[in-house]
């Protein structure tokens, strides 16, 4: 289909409650520059049931306009439902650009909508820019990694809109909230149950299955192929601890089981972007430096004095982690008392 608007849209995820996900409201820092560029307007979309906590939230984080889809349908995610109400917005209004969160739910419905309109996607974003190579093209730039991670690619939509993206909790920060001056439009799409070929009957949730905060988290302690083993974490998680972070870990220590994979930072795990990073035992391969790089402060700890973690550490040690973390735990208690 053909943009009728330059508008960029970010779709605003909600969570059961009607408060917005995190990944939606980050979404909206770079969608304020791209848009700005394109020359439209910032429009956040959110579809829930009661949703008023979201919409607020993105009216707060610099949204020029929410268009809001509310009903009871909505209330519990499925593909259908949602499908048919970002489709038929996306039909009436034309945006050229749209950004969408990496969730689970994100990652089902980008598919899905770009499928219809027949336009493209490109999955698990880390970097966005307008204009390039082309100025004038309004085509979105949109960067992720390819080939296991091993090189970045840029990937261009020049012949079909809207363009659409899904980019990874974390990747960018949120903004600061200030004074709610977005228009609200609401829409009045209903979609028969006939039309939504899937329900969820029950949530049975994991037992024994960990709940970790990495992306929410402005500290983060990790380990990797370094610990040796999990008694190895004894040291990282006390160090997490003492300064009110959690613990991460790369895909080498999770797949030798080591640490439950809810811990896993990395292309394969969770995308973080934490005020301080301490990366102890890891050697820095491009698949954990692409869930980990947008940390304001890393430092890392290792041993080898040529691992690659150093090339993107603000703060460097060499040595052995088993050696260095108990001096850092002990300076630590020494400021804290």
């Amino acid at each position: 289909m053909e943009a009728k608007t330059k508008d960029l849209w970010v779709f605003v995820e909600t969570n059961e409650d009607g408060t917005a996900k995190n990944v939606g409201i980050e979404l909206l820092t770079p969608g304020h520059d791209m848009a700005v560029k394109q020359g439209g307007a910032l429009v956040a979309v959110v579809i829930g049931s009661g949703v008023d906590a979201a919409v607020q939230a993105a009216s707060e984080h610099g949204a020029d306009k929410v268009i809001v889809v509310d009903g009871p349908e909505y209330a519990t995610y499925t593909t259908d439902a949602y499908a048919i109400a970002l489709c038929t917005l996306v039909e009436k209004y034309g945006p050229t650009s749209m950004l969408i969160g990496a969730t689970n739910n994100g990652r089902d419905l980008g598919p899905r909508v770009s499928c219809r309109l027949k336009t493209g996607l490109t999955a698990d974003c880390t970097s966005l820019e307008i204009g390039s190579p082309d100025p004038e093209s309004g085509n979105v730039a949109w960067t992720r990694p390819a080939f296991g991670g091993n090189l970045m690619a840029t990937i261009l939509c020049p012949d079909h809109r809207p363009q659409i993206g899904t980019v990874r909790p974390g990747v960018f920060k949120k903004g600061e909230a200030g004074e709610a001056k977005a228009e609200i439009i609401k829409e009045d799409i209903h979609v028969d149950a006939a039309d939504i070929r899937t329900q969820i009957l029950e949530l049975i949730k994991e037992e024994g299955g960990e709940t970790v905060d990495l992306e929410g988290a402005e500290i983060i302690v990790s380990g990797g192929r370094g610990v040796g083993g999990p008694e190895g974490y004894a040291p990282i998680k006390e160090l997490a601890d003492l300064l009110g972070g959690v613990v991460g870990a790369s895909r080498a220590a999770v797949d030798a089981g080591w640490i439950a994979h809810a811990h896993q930072v990395g292309q394969t795990g969770k995308t973080v972007g934490p005020k301080l990073y301490i990366a102890c035992g890891i050697s820095g391969a491009i698949q954990h430096v692409a869930g980990m790089s947008g940390a304001d402060c890393i430092v890392a700890i290792n041993k080898d004095p040529d691992a690659p973690i150093f090339d993107i550490a603000d703060y460097g040690v060499v040595g052995n982690l088993f050696e260095v973390l108990p001096v850092m735990i002990d300076e630590i208690k020494k400021l804290k008392a």
